[in-house]
């Protein structure tokens, strides 16, 4: 459902998409709009990024008046993160071309251009924000590089057809001078450089295509932590006062009623009752003296089953495996350890399909330029293959090879193995 944006020609979906009609041009004020609605979104793409370098709500907090004021941060969006990530790029995917030569040249533009590295980075950013962008672009020198885009940086903006085809990519910094943003719309025949969101002078896109390429694992556009971000932040104040409650019995104070502990006769008794932590007096000595520490309700029990519980829902609700879990040890089979890990792989299978989608269109501008190879339709033979970063077994994947030697051709029986980069 899209809702149209303060009266200008854009509009935005549920889902964060920029729609804008094809046959018009963006304005200064749509520009603005566009521009002004993203900084918004950036609050949510901020809040992430804090949740996941270990910035939690709970260090920002006031300040108690009295008693033990412990901040625990128990980062689980990191590690979330990074298990996800490592799982679905820990192994580089494998990029091929059918036909030697071309295959030669897509390979070492990937090397050069240190390709695996940078779709690692997207990757982290799409599991954080929930989307994240590669750009194209040629340096001085005509040769054709990408780079990384955060969605605090840029947006694509896409057309108001059913195939919501990119129309415009907009990448903007904040003005040191002015309260605007200045950077640069880079249509698929042009480009269009803005000040202060003040559009300006044009340039040429040699790409013949928007160039830049949005990648997510979902339509929706969620991160792997949107929806525990809340368990988090109670598991966060939870921890902290179970360390609350620990260090306020380290400082119990020993309380000692009908005591006589003046030996020198100045009416007080002969050790510091404030650093011994000591609650003392002498009234009514008898024989029935008390001498006890003072306590309050133990809830231990209690803390520690609402910390279980939320651990256990942070990792069921976002779908990513705690590979620390007493059920990933032992020598579980290769089938055994993959219904442990579905939720994950579905996820990852998901999310594989969409950055398939997006590498195939990001080839596809690259190749338009015939610098990396002469064919500029060859982005559509291109094979994408994903291999999940499992432990792996050399020995039954050498006997899988063996088997289908002869069955099928070489290249196929090369790669289930696993220590094969390039099975071609």
């Amino acid at each position: 459902m899209a809702e149209q944006l303060n009266g200008t020609n854009a509009e935005v979906t549920d889902n964060h998409l920029f729609i804008f009609p094809r046959e018009e041009e963006i304005t200064d004020e749509d520009l603005q709009a566009m521009i002004n609605k993203n900084v918004a979104w950036s609050t949510d793409y901020q809040e992430n990024w804090k949740l996941y370098i270990g910035e939690h709500d709970i260090l920002n907090q006031p300040a108690k008046q009295f008693g033990p004021d412990n901040r625990l941060v128990v980062n689980l969006p990191h590690y979330i993160v990074d298990t996800f990530n490592g799982y679905f790029l820990g192994i580089p995917p494998k990029i091929t071309l059918d036909e030697d030569q071309e295959n030669q040249a897509l390979q070492q533009w990937n090397d050069t251009n240190s390709l695996q590295d940078k779709l690692n980075e997207v990757s982290k950013l799409t599991d954080i924000y929930g989307r994240a962008m590669l750009f194209a672009y040629q340096n001085e020198d005509s040769e054709t590089k990408i780079a990384v885009v955060a969605p605090t940086e840029g947006f694509i903006v896409y057309d108001d057809t059913i195939a919501r085809q990119p129309i415009a990519f907009i990448r903007y910094a904040k003005s040191l001078k002015d309260a605007g943003y200045n950077g640069t719309i880079y249509y698929a025949d042009k480009t269009i450089a803005f000040t202060d969101t003040k559009v300006g002078d044009e340039g040429v896109n040699q790409f013949g295509l928007v160039p830049a390429v949005e990648f997510f694992e979902n339509e929706e556009r969620q991160g792997t932590f949107d929806n525990v971000k809340s368990l988090v932040q109670s598991l966060d104040k939870v921890l902290s006062q179970k360390a609350n409650q620990i260090e306020y019995f380290d400082n119990a104070y020993l309380k000692m009623l009908g005591l006589n502990l003046d030996q020198d006769g100045d009416g007080k008794p002969d050790i510091d009752i404030r650093d011994n932590h000591l609650i003392y007096s002498s009234d009514a000595e008898s024989a029935n003296a008390q001498i006890d520490f003072i306590s309050k309700p133990d809830a231990d029990g209690m803390q520690e089953n609402m910390i279980n519980r939320l651990v256990d829902m942070v990792y069921q609700v976002s779908m990513v495996a705690n590979l620390n879990d007493k059920e990933f040890s032992g020598n579980s089979s290769g089938v055994a350890l993959k219904y442990k890990l579905l939720p994950m792989q579905n996820m990852a299978a998901n999310k594989e399909r969409k950055f398939t989608q997006s590498l195939r269109q990001l080839y596809r501008v690259l190749f338009s330029v015939k610098t990396i190879v002469n064919d500029v339709e060859a982005w559509q033979r291109l094979s994408f293959q994903f291999t999940r970063n499992m432990p792996a077994n050399l020995l039954d994947e050498a006997q899988t090879a063996q088997e289908l030697m002869g069955v099928t051709s070489h290249e196929t029986a090369m790669k289930p193995l696993s220590v094969v980069d390039d099975p071609k």
